[in-house]
């Protein structure tokens, strides 16, 4: 069956945990509305829930209040109408990229003829296609996460989960990679959050970033980013990063980080 975008709704969500010592609030109150096929970023300081609250959109974490819902069905338990793309790649090095991109839809036990056409399809559009029968060793760091993306969308989630995908990059590779992922997300139409720590990064790539507050995570600000069309198009992250408008993002954003250097 073909996904299709779904709207994701956080209604009023909290997140305790308990330590010997104390009751410790991670997240409070966080309400917030993805539309379908929209591409939202969530930036914050480390320790503030970002990582957190994705492990409960995607179903990994119960939140001790309130709910998620993706296409108006509350998220219960992890789903495969839900993708989710790690910092690790976890590709297995005995399997070919082919059969790494088919795991997802051999463990969900998918039509396999089906899977394997999508897959090669995504190997391809993702700049993988030469490299369907080599194994994970021959490839570089930013080729690996090409295959774990082109994984997470064979099985064709709705919705689409990155958390911090390209921290293991050298930075020269994470630009590259960026517009292709961008490129491969929007075609298929998905509904993206992304969890990352690079501000350059969410405001280049996302159509809206929303900033987290130190812990307990709240959601302290949400900027809409647009740019104005290169060519008749939306720029690629890459061309994003050129225009005068991203230099203006990125000095409010830095601002509302409040980032302060404690020596």
């Amino acid at each position: 069956t073909q996904g299709s975008a779904q709207r994701i709704e956080i209604d009023n969500v909290s997140l305790r945990y308990f330590t010997r010592q104390a009751e410790i609030l991670a997240l409070s109150g966080i309400s917030l509305s993805i539309e379908p096929g929209e591409f939202v970023s969530l930036i914050g300081q480390s320790g503030c829930g970002k990582s957190t609250l994705l492990s409960i959109i995607a179903g990994i974490l119960p939140p001790s209040d309130g709910e998620v819902r993706v296409g108006g069905r509350r998220v219960t338990a992890p789903s495969p109408r839900i993708g989710y793309m790690l910092q690790q790649d976890y590709l297995f090095e005995w399997r070919t990229i082919l059969d790494n991109a088919l795991l997802g839809a051999e463990i969900q036990k998918r039509d396999m003829n089906e899977a394997r056409d999508r897959a090669v399809r995504l190997l391809e559009k993702c700049g993988m296609g030469n490299f369907l029968d080599q194994y994970p060793r021959a490839l570089s760091g930013g080729m690996r996460q090409r295959v774990a993306l082109a994984r997470t969308l064979t099985t064709n989630p709705d919705v689409v989960l990155l958390d911090e995908p390209f921290s293991a990059l050298d930075s020269q590779t994470r630009l590259a990679i960026a517009d292709e992922v961008v490129d491969v997300l929007r075609s298929e139409g998905k509904s993206v959050v992304l969890v990352t720590h690079d501000i350059g990064e969410a405001i280049s790539m996302t159509d809206r970033v929303v900033v987290l507050s130190r812990r307990p995570g709240r959601i302290k600000s949400q900027h809409a980013i647009s740019f104005p069309s290169v060519a008749g198009r939306r720029p690629t992250p890459f061309e994003a990063r050129g225009l005068p408008e991203f230099n203006a993002y990125f000095n409010t954003l830095w601002d509302e980080l409040d980032v302060h250097v404690e020596g």
